[in-house]
């Protein structure tokens, strides 16, 4: 928050005034960082697609100072002292309620307040001992169920938050962490060096690959695959700084879907007969969630949709759900109180064909 400087005033005032004026100053700031023609664009959009509910996600999206920051405790550099410092502040482990298929080793923390804690640098030789991240993003990796052993399919991996979030969950035999944008793939290197320690490294393949080719390339060799695809990212997109380029993103939106559709694709080709496969995004477009699942379904005999709504109901308290009319889909909308998402995850399952 900006501090402005204040002459001394002539006349004496309540203690409350200024902290008020400091706070409308800062909410008036925030609020011309908002890209107006991507808020417009979304409003025209998302307020037919989520009917009443759009009000109260556009609210919490353009207010920063609401939003939440999830802690994802590292267990390969375990932070006892700092979980009992989260406790004693009222945080809460997500899925307080049992989920069959939630590992005991992932252990992160949630405040119902807006709270941050400062992120760790990067230090060679050095593990992190914790991740910030929004905590709809692990809803995903979750619904892989990950078993040691299994050879995983990270398709589109950067900046890495879900590759490391992967790896609490479980030792993969294998794990293949791609990434086709080669300033993201740096981070993504940078992020794994900074939470996995070396033996396990050694397990982990990190590739520039288009990922639409890898489906060729090695052809029923995973397990499970994760396709987190690249989207209109509508956080990010809200406070675009060049309206320009902004203008431009919108026009070429379209796009998206087209992109998406030919990775789940190449994941399916990649994806072994019996394994899973989970389809997400950071945006709340029906065009590039629902409708992408969809095409799919409609053209494999062999993509089945698993059933994800026991999730949503574990995690009600955490979290707030819009309708998707998919059982296999689940939307993550975020309100105050819980501004986790927007997260789409969507759950299918390769079968065996005859």
């Amino acid at each position: 928050m900006m501090l402005t400087r204040v002459r001394v005033a002539t006349r004496l005032v309540p203690l409350t005034k200024p902290d008020a004026s400091l706070k409308a100053k800062s909410e008036r700031k925030l609020a011309k960082q908002i890209c107006k023609v991507v808020l417009d664009h979304f409003e025209k959009q998302y307020s037919k697609e989520l009917g009443d509910a759009w009000s109260t996600v556009r609210d919490t999206l353009t207010s920063p100072s609401c939003w939440q920051h999830a802690v994802l405790l590292n267990r390969f550099n375990y932070p006892f002292e700092l979980e009992k410092d989260l406790l004693f502040k009222g945080y809460h482990t997500l899925f307080q309620r049992s989920l069959p298929y939630y590992p005991k080793s992932v252990q992160c923390y949630l405040s119902r307040i807006p709270d941050r804690m400062p992120s760790e640098r990067h230090q060679i030789g050095s593990l992190k001992k914790y991740y910030l991240f929004n905590a709809a993003s692990l809803l995903p990796v979750l619904a892989l169920e990950l078993r040691d052993g299994e050879k995983i399919l990270d398709l589109c991996a950067a900046p890495g938050g879900k590759s490391v979030a992967l790896l609490q969950c479980a030792h993969p035999g294998y794990l293949h962490c791609n990434e086709y944008d080669s300033l993201r793939l740096r981070w993504l290197r940078q992020t794994l060096e900074s939470f996995i320690p070396q033996p396990l490294i050694n397990v982990i393949k990190v590739s520039e690959m288009d990922g639409r080719e890898m489906g060729d390339a090695q052809p029923e060799m995973f397990d499970k695959v994760l396709v987190d695809a690249p989207c209109s990212n509508d956080r990010s997109w809200l406070f675009s700084s060049d309206s320009q380029k902004a203008a431009c993103r919108i026009s070429q939106r379209w796009k998206l879907p087209v992109l998406q559709i030919e990775l789940l694709r190449s994941a399916i080709k990649a994806l072994r007969p019996g394994g899973l496969l989970v389809y997400s995004t950071c945006t709340l477009s029906k065009a590039e969630n629902q409708d992408v699942i969809c095409e799919i379904l409609n053209s494999y005999s062999n993509i089945m949709p698993v059933d994800i709504k026991e999730m949503a109901r574990t995690c009600s308290q955490d979290f707030t759900f819009a309708p998707t009319g998919q059982e296999c889909g689940l939307l993550v909308i975020p309100e105050k109180g819980k501004a986790w998402g927007p997260m789409y995850v969507a759950k299918l399952k390769k079968s065996w064909t005859l």
